[in-house]
């Protein structure tokens, strides 16, 4: 007995059995979202608004502020309407649902993978990734609903699995395509920049950082002639839009008047500086062993090849993990509206935060919780105070864990500082 109760602790504690645990997670994962497709009836909220502005795409329109659907005008960035006109064509201008489902059930599986993948690198152990094949919500997001966000979540996790692996161009660029789908993506901008740049250095970093610029150039391109320009950036990053109170799902609790009072939006913003720059002075610029000042000196006055090979030795996989789920989850918690389908970019980062700081009944109880609030629907005062606990929770989590690997990754070498 007290064998089998040893074995079982190590099958689920021992990463090492993540090797065969992982394929047999997503062998089931296959059947369950084959099940969903076959007995959960498709729900339409967004993808016929998707089709009928990529139709109008199609048919030659390039000015954003004349592209619209059902539900509203087409505010995401560009790659949006590519990935959405490829859809068109394979679903038959989007009436072959089905078809559809299949194609998110297969970008579901890939993103899961990768998800797992990145898990793998921090030595999670085995019963951590439980929970990231039993949310209803995420099921639901990928393969009911057929929402943008999910991939644009495909873009967020494997540019942290190509950081992981030192990867840090190709990364930047996956990072930038994901931002090309949706501008949520945006939150994670600060890590992606304190990563790079302490990988790299400045030189390295900055033109590593280019690529994402350049990237957006040429895929806006066509909708810079003739005077549009304007039009696209205000549509596709627009940062000044009004967020319909009925539809939120984290400050229901709050009243109306107060949710779309400037003064609050005023205050999310300035409680959103002020954790960042909390965590970039205690946790993102450890590598650098400066405070901020000492940071910001170091790197614009430029610092010999043997520092800047020991600052990026210690931008190790968990250090990645921590950085960007961390920078995505302060920016979620200080959204002044979030919706059902932003759960895409918590639903699979939530385990690993919670983990950093807790055992596993912490982790599953707290998990619990949250996949709770959010398939209330429609939100109420106490699910959506609920949503923002958590949501602070795991922003405490990710300040408060410990400063720990449980993988040392290999030694950089000076080819990899410069790949």
């Amino acid at each position: 007995m007290d064998l089998s109760v040893k074995n079982l602790r190590g099958l689920l504690t021992d990463p090492r059995h993540t090797r065969w645990i992982a394929p047999l997670l997503l062998l089931g994962e296959v059947g369950f979202c084959g099940l969903i497709i076959w007995r959960v009836p498709y729900t339409e909220i967004d993808f016929t608004t998707y089709m009928a502005q990529v139709r109008m795409f199609l048919s030659g329109e390039r000015n954003y502020a004349k592209i619209t659907g059902p539900t509203g005008p087409l505010v995401y960035p560009a790659l949006h309407l590519y990935v959405y006109s490829i859809l068109y064509v394979l679903t038959e201008q989007g009436t072959n649902i089905l078809r559809a489902q299949i194609i998110f059930a297969g970008l579901y599986l890939v993103t899961l993978a990768v998800v797992i993948a990145c898990y793998r690198r921090v030595g999670a152990p085995p019963w951590l990734l439980v929970p990231l094949v039993l949310s209803k919500r995420m099921h639901s997001i990928f393969l009911l609903r057929l929402f943008n966000d999910c991939w644009a979540t495909l873009g967020l996790w494997l540019a942290i699995y190509c950081m992981q692996r030192r990867q840090f161009g190709r990364a930047a660029v996956i990072w930038g395509l994901g931002l090309g789908v949706k501008m949520t993506l945006l939150l994670a901008a600060p890590a992606v920049g304190f990563i790079i740049l302490q990988a790299l250095g400045t030189g390295d970093g900055i033109f590593t950082g280019l690529y994402v610029f350049v990237l957006h150039v040429i895929m806006s391109m066509p909708f810079f002639g003739e005077g549009t320009g304007l039009s696209y950036i205000q549509r596709s990053f627009d940062f000044g839009r009004q967020f319909l109170y009925k539809w939120t799902v984290n400050w229901r609790f709050v009243d109306k008047e107060t949710f779309l009072s400037r003064n609050f939006a005023v205050g999310l913003l300035v409680l959103h500086a002020s954790l960042l720059l909390l965590f970039c002075q205690t946790k993102w610029i450890k590598p650098s062993s400066s405070n901020l000042t000492g940071f910001v000196k170091k790197y614009l006055g430029g610092m010999k090849e043997a520092e800047e090979l020991r600052i990026s030795k210690k931008i190790t996989p968990t250090f990645v993990m921590d950085t960007m789920l961390g920078s995505m989850v302060i920016g979620l918690l200080c959204a002044r509206s979030l919706h059902y389908q932003f759960f895409a970019y918590l639903g699979w980062a939530t385990p690993y935060l919670l983990w950093r700081a807790g055992g596993p009944v912490w982790v599953l109880l707290n998990w619990a919780v949250q996949e709770y609030c959010w398939l209330v629907y429609p939100s109420t005062n106490v699910s959506s105070a609920a949503v923002v606990a958590e949501l602070a929770l795991q922003v405490m989590c990710a300040l408060v864990a410990p400063p720990v690997d449980h993988i040392s990754p290999p030694p950089a070498t000076a080819a990899e500082l410069r790949s």
